[in-house]
């Protein structure tokens, strides 16, 4: 979190004062290896014509034009890939993460987390049983887990001593922590398949067509590995049924 916090941050840094550090060495590199280099201060101009030709210099066409909307881009992607919600919860779920004997434990931040973001999937019963859970399980932290350092090593080791029994909302929650990073993939995938599946058919098909032809298309490595015989002997299996 704290690397996309500073990521933004150092971006903006370049943005404001980095143009003429970025000047100097393009310069440098043009002179070494005999580029010619333009006068920045001349009319930018767009092709031949002299109409409508916008009444800027050229540096102010590499620094706006080209510069700051190359950051403004970058910006603009981490903000809407990681925005407040998203990195609250991706904040919220450090507080299950077993790494350091389980430094950023946090019994607050942890049932915080389910009520913003899980509320669908614990009942207030089980909230309430989910703190009591909580509470034990920071005791038994130093017996059975001080050496695990991630969640998927916490699974195992829950599993080898059955501790996903006695924790079960534990288990629950972690398990759709886990989710997070298979669910955003999936979700772009998505997006990218309609793109280009809708593009292509030119949405002239019915929803359900559309719908049957995005999944082979977004599983295509699962679906390639169905032969066409495969396939028609399932049909043939399911008829004598």
């Amino acid at each position: 979190m704290h690397v996309i916090s500073t990521s933004k941050l150092l971006l903006q840094k370049l943005r404001d004062n980095g143009w003429c550090n970025l000047l100097k060495i393009v310069k440098k590199f043009c002179k070494k290896h005999e580029i010619d280099i333009p006068d920045m201060r001349t009319q930018y101009t767009v092709g031949r014509g002299r109409s409508r030709q916008p009444k800027i210099t050229i540096e102010h066409h590499y620094r706006v034009d080209v510069f700051f909307t190359a950051i403004d881009s970058q910006i603009q992607e981490l903000n809407s890939r990681f925005n407040e919600k998203i990195m609250e919860l991706l904040t919220l779920s450090t507080a299950l993460d077993p790494k350091d004997n389980f430094k950023l434990f946090n019994i607050q931040n942890i049932c915080k987390l389910v009520e913003k973001f899980y509320p669908l999937d614990f009942s207030d019963h089980e909230m309430i049983l989910l703190n009591a859970q909580l509470q034990h399980y920071t005791s038994d932290i130093p017996n059975h887990l001080k050496d695990v350092g991630t969640l998927s090593e916490l699974c195992q080791r829950w599993k080898e001593t059955e501790k996903s029994r006695t924790y079960h909302l534990i288990d629950r929650l972690i398990c759709n922590v886990l989710t997070l990073s298979v669910s955003t993939a999936t979700i772009e995938r998505v997006f990218s398949a309609m793109k280009i599946v809708k593009t292509r058919l030119r949405s002239k098909i019915a929803d359900e067509f559309l719908a049957d032809n995005l999944v082979i298309y977004i599983e295509k490595e699962i679906a390639a590995t169905f032969s066409t015989y495969s396939i028609i002997d399932d049909f043939e299996s399911r008829k004598k049924r």
